[in-house]
Order: C-alpha cells, then structure tokens, then sequence
C-alpha cells in the first residue's frame, strides 16, 4: 500500500517543493531590497519551515531530538551526515536561531529559486570543488563570520550524497579550517535518519509513511583536540545513532 501511495503522492510533494520555491523567491529579494537582511532572514526561515511540514504530504512522521542541548552565545558548527537535498530545510529550521550556513558547490549559486538566493546572499561558502585554494579560503571566512556572529556553520563531510544511507567515509579538511578560523566554537554532530529510505529509487517514486529523525547529539569541545582523531570520533557516533 506505501508503494501505491508512494506513485499517487511524489508528484504532489514535488510540486508542493517547487512551488514553494518559485513564490518565496520574490519575497525573499524583496524582502532584502527593501528592509535588510533580517527580514530576508525571516522569510528564509519561514519557507524552510513549511517545507518541513511538507513531509507529511508523503506520510512521513519527522520529529526532532536533542535541541535542547544547543549551547547558547557561542558559534556552533554543525557536523552532519548527508541523504538527501531535503536535508537542507532540516538543518535550517532546527537550527534557526543560530543563522546557519552552508559550504556548497559555487553551481547551486545560480538558477535555484530561494535556494541560491539565500546562498549567495545568506554568505554561505560557495566553493569550486576544483580550486582547493578558493574553497579553503571561503571556509575560512565563514568560520570568521560564525566566530564574529555566534552563528551556525553546517558543513558535511563526506562531501557527497549517501543515496542509500550508509554514511561515506568524513573528510576532515573541512572541519579544521572551521575550527582554526571560529576557535571558540562548539561542534554539534546531527544525525538524519530516513530521508535515503523516503527516496529508496530517488526523485520517484518516494516511500510513503515513513519515520524521519533528526538529532542533535552531546556537543563537543574542539580545543585541544587532534582534528583526524576527531571526525573519526564524530563519523562513529553518527553511524552508532543510525545503527551502522
């Protein structure tokens, strides 16, 4: 029956996505042309929300864990295993209060209503994949940003998408010019749990009625710690809370 359900609901959850994206787009400009930032903010904050809820279209029971654990006046990075592009509004919305960020490829800059808008303009980290100079040099300048701010930087360190939920192995170039750049930041490990097995065959079609988790695990103390040993501790903990 989830599999019918499945064929009969993707379409309306994909048009549900897109069409969110397309109308908030204009508000989003506007929003920033005409007030500042901070409202540009808040209707970032207010799409990614309802593209949350738009889980339920596909049947889907999301809850969050471990919120409460977030520390309060300092900058967090936040180190998360990667499923799927509705990750995104996960992070952004369970992490709201923090103005998180994102290192991303410099392509999803362009041509993606909302979301390269608040990319380029949210002052992510857009990075050439191909110009390890240029993208340590913009991991950089977010980490000062977060450390000025007492903002939130997402960063994912496998790099890539785990289409069948298996996490990849986490790279730590990433995490240590954070934490170089934001030295009184605190990690956050967030694991997501569900959304490979919602997009068991991808865009379509997409399991019906499944359990989403996001949590948030015990924050971490970077200082003093070797970042290899580091990430590998982060990688087992995500994979030990996913059951891996």
């Amino acid at each position: 029956m989830n599999t019918f359900l499945g064929y009969i609901f993707t379409p309306l959850f994909h048009l549900y996505y897109v069409l969110l994206l397309v109308i908030f787009h204009p508000f989003q400009a506007g929003a920033r042309h005409l007030f500042g930032d901070q409202p540009r903010r808040q209707v970032v904050d207010f799409v990614n929300h309802l593209l949350v809820l738009g889980l339920g279209i596909m049947g889907a029971r999301y809850k969050y864990k471990g919120l409460e654990k977030l520390p309060i006046g300092r900058p967090i990075i936040i180190v998360s295993n990667h499923q799927s592009l509705y990750d995104i509004p996960a992070i952004v919305h369970a992490f709201k209060k923090y103005y998180p960020k994102f290192i991303s490829k410099k392509e999803l800059s362009k041509n993606i209503p909302t979301v390269s808008y608040n990319l380029k303009y949210g002052k992510s980290a857009l990075i050439d994949r191909s110009n390890g100079g240029q993208a340590i040099k913009e991991i950089f300048k977010l980490g000062r940003l977060i450390e000025q701010h007492n903002y939130a930087a997402c960063i994912f360190p496998e790099g890539t998408r785990s289409k069948t939920g298996k996490v990849r192995k986490f790279q730590p170039a990433g995490l240590s010019t954070l934490v170089r750049a934001a030295p009184s930041a605190v990690i956050v490990p967030f694991v997501i749990d569900g959304h490979s097995r919602m997009m068991y065959k991808g865009m379509f079609p997409m399991k019906f009625g499944q359990k989403i988790t996001y949590t948030a695990l015990d924050p971490i103390e970077p200082k003093g710690r070797q970042i290899e040993k580091l990430i590998t501790e982060i990688e087992t903990l995500i994979k030990q809370n996913l059951g891996q």
